[in-house]
C-alpha cells in the first residue's frame, strides 16, 4: 500500500472509482516510479493540485467520448460542440492523492489548450480554452468530503479569446492573462475595466505560420515587474504602467523555446536569506525554427539539448548556457521541496502537435542550480515504461512525489495501430530523497501555524527527525502549486525562508522560527506547501496559508 504520514481521510462516496491498492512498480537507483492507474478515464492535458490535498485535471471536449461516464445518467448537451452535441462523458476528474481515488467532473465548454491559477482564498480560476469556451472562465472550490463541488461556468466573461494564453498571479491577488493564439495583448481577472492591452512583442516574437511564442513563460520577479519569455526573445513588463520597461539579450542558439517548439521554464528559488535577492530565470529544451515544418513532412528533427539561466536583476544580464544529459522537446520542468529542478516527460525528436514528436525521453533528470558550474549539474534518473509525448502533464505533491498522466498526439483518442496510443494512465515518480535510506534524516513535521504574515512576522512549527545534524543543513521552502499544461507550470515559485532559531525540546524533537516572505511580490497571497529540509532531504510538506 502507499503509505502518507500527513493525513488519514475516509475514502468518501462521492469518490467511486478504483481502490488503492499497490500496482506493479518500476524502480531503480536513481528514483522510482508507480502505476497508480491504468487508466483514469481522460487524458491529463491540464492538472492543478489544491490546498485539500485534490488534484483538478481536463482535458478538451471536442473530440467525442472519454473513457469515464458521467455519474447518475448525466449528459453534457452544447449545441456548439464540433463532435458531440450530447455527450455522457466526463472530460475532468477530481484526483484524491491521499485515497488515490477519483470521480468525474462535468465541463459544459470546451477547456482545450487553457489556462489557470488559483486564487488566494484556493479557487481554481480556469480561462479560455476553443469553440464556444474560448472565452469562457471556469472556477473550482475545493470542498469537504462529505460535500460534492464541481465545476462552476462563467460565459463570455474574458475581453479576448484565450487559446494557448498563460496566467500568472500578481500580489494583490489578481491574475494576469497573457496572448494566446492570434491574442497580442493581456487582460486582468478580475478586471476593474472592460479593457485589454495590446503588447507589440507578442507581436514581434510570432513566426509567420509558426508561432513559436504560444504559452509564453510568465515569472512575477522582486520588484513586482514581469518577466515574458516567448520564442527566444524576453521583456520585463510594468503591467500596473503598461510599459515594456527593458528587453533582455535573446537566448543564444535561435532555436525557440515556446509552442510549438515546446521548451520549458522556472524562476529559480528565490532565498529570504540573501541581503538582496537576485532572482534567476532558466529555460530548458525546445526545437530548431523550422522543426514543425520539418515534423509535418515526416522529418523529426533532433530537439534542443540546452538549457539557459538569466540573472534578470544585474546591470548587463547575459545568459549562461549549460547542455542537458540529453535532447528534449515537451519535457515538463518542476522544481523540487529541496530547490532542485525536475525535468520530466517530452521527446528528443519533432514539436508539440499532433503526431509531430518521436523518440520518447523517458528519463528525468535532476538538475541542481546551487551547485558549483565547474560541477556536472545534472543527474539521470530511471526510466518510466510508458512514453508521455504531447499532452501530457506532471506537478509536485505534498508528500514529495511527482504525479504524472496524460499523453495523446492525436486528434482524437487513439489506442490502436499507432506508435504512442492515447495513455490514460497515472503514475507517480519518487525522487531518490523518498528513498527509505534517507529515513533517519528525513523531518516529520508535528505541527505548524495555518498562516503566514508579510513583513518577516515569525512562524512556528516543530517537527521530528531521528538524526540531527546542524542547523546549518536545514531550511525552510514554500512551494507555490502550480497549473501544469504543455510544458509550463504556471504560477510555479519556491521562496526559502529565514531561519530565525532551532530549539531542542525533546528528543530528537524541535522548534523552529522562519520569518514570513518580506513582501508580496516575493510570495503573492494564496496557499503554499511548507517543507522542512534536512541535509538535503524535505520532510513531507503541509499547506500554509500566505497573505
Amino acid at each position: 500500500m502507499i503509505k502518507f504520514l500527513l493525513f488519514s481521510l475516509s475514502f468518501s462516496h462521492v469518490f467511486s472509482i478504483v481502490a488503492s491498492q499497490a500496482l506493479p512498480s518500476y524502480s531503480g537507483r536513481n528514483g522510482e516510479w508507480q502505476l497508480l492507474h491504468e487508466s483514469v478515464g481522460i487524458s491529463a492535458m491540464h492538472m492543478q493540485l489544491l490546498h485539500n490535498n485534490k488534484v483538478i485535471i481536463f482535458d478538451r471536449t471536442d473530440f467525442g467520448p472519454s473513457n469515464l461516464s458521467l455519474p447518475n445518467g448525466i449528459c453534457r448537451v452544447d449545441s456548439s460542440d464540433t463532435m458531440l452535441q450530447t455527450d455522457c462523458t466526463a472530460h475532468s476528474i477530481l484526483y484524491d492523492i491521499v485515497t488515490n481515488g477519483f470521480r468525474p467532473l462535468m465541463i459544459q465548454t470546451d477547456t482545450w489548450c487553457s489556462s489557470g491559477a488559483v486564487l488566494p482564498n484556493g479557487t481554481l480560476v480556469q480561462t479560455g480554452g476553443y469553440n464556444d469556451g474560448d472565452r469562457n472562465i471556469r472556477s473550482f472550490t475545493p470542498c469537504n468530503d462529505d460535500e460534492y463541488c464541481n465545476w462552476i461556468e462563467f460565459p463570455q466573461s474574458l475581453i479576448r479569446r484565450r487559446w494557448y494564453a498563460s496566467n500568472q498571479v500578481l500580489p494583490d491577488g489578481r491574475i494576469i492573462i497573457v496572448g494566446g493564439r492570434r491574442q497580442f495583448n493581456y487582460e486582468f481577472y478580475p478586471s476593474s475595466w472592460n479593457g485589454f492591452i495590446f503588447l507589440d512583442f507578442l507581436m514581434e516574437t510570432n513566426d509567420q505560420g509558426l508561432e513559436n511564442n504560444l504559452y509564453p513563460f510568465l515569472h512575477l520577479l522582486p520588484d513586482g515587474n514581469l518577466f515574458i519569455f516567448a520564442n527566444t526573445r524576453s521583456i520585463l513588463l510594468d503591467y500596473n504602467q503598461n510599459m515594456v520597461l527593458k528587453e533582455f539579450p535573446k537566448i543564444p542558439g535561435d532555436d525557440p523555446r515556446n509552442y510549438p517548439s515546446s521548451g520549458s521554464s522556472v524562476l529559480l528559488p528565490l532565498d529570504e536569506n540573501d541581503a538582496i535577492i537576485e532572482p534567476e530565470i532558466m529555460v530548458c529544451g525546445g526545437a530548431p525554427r523550422d522543426s514543425f515544418i520539418q515534423a509535418m513532412q515526416g522529418i523529426f528533427i533532433r530537439a534542443t539539448s540546452t538549457c539557459g539561466r538569466l540573472k534578470v536583476s544585474v546591470p548587463n544580464p547575459s545568459w549562461t548556457m549549460e547542455d542537458m544529459p540529453m535532447a528534449r522537446v515537451m519535457g515538463d520542468m518542476i522544481l523540487l521541496p529541496t530547490g532542485d529542478v525536475l525535468i520530466i516527460n517530452g521527446a528528443e525528436l519533432g514539436t508539440a502537435g499532433w503526431e509531430l514528436g518521436r523518440g520518447p525521453v523517458t528519463r528525468p533528470i535532476i538538475y541542481r542550480p546551487s551547485d558549483d558550474v565547474s560541477n556536472w549539474r545534472f543527474s539521470v534518473m530511471s526510466p518510466s515504461p510508458r512514453p508521455r509525448m504531447y499532452h501530457s502533464s506532471a506537478i509536485l505533491l505534498t508528500d514529495g512525489r511527482i504525479l504524472v498522466s496524460g499523453s495523446n498526439p492525436h486528434v482524437y483518442y487513439n489506442f490502436t495501430n499507432v506508435e504512442y496510443p492515447t495513455d490514460l494512465s497515472m503514475e507517480s515518480f519518487s525522487p531518490p530523497y523518498l528513498s527509505p535510506e534517507y529515513d533517519p534524516i528525513r523531518p516529520r513535521i508535528l505541527s505548524a501555524d495555518e498562516k503566514m504574515g508579510y513583513g518577516g512576522k515569525l512562524f512556528w512549527l516543530s517537527f521530528q527527525v531521528q538524526a540531527y545534524l546542524t542547523v546549518n543543513v536545514l531550511s525552510v521552502t514554500i512551494v507555490a502549486p502550480s497549473f501544469a499544461t504543455h510544458s509550463f507550470s504556471m504560477n510555479q515559485r519556491m521562496v526559502l525562508l529565514k531561519i530565525a532559531g532551532v530549539t531542542d525540546i525533546a528528543p530528537s524533537t524541535y522548534n523552529l522560527v522562519v520569518a514570513g516572505p518580506s513582501t508580496a511580490e516575493i510570495a503573492p497571497p494564496g496557499y503554499y506547501m511548507l517543507f522542512v529540509v534536512h541535509a538535503h532531504v524535505p520532510s513531507y510538506g503541509r499547506w500554509v496559508k500566505i497573505g
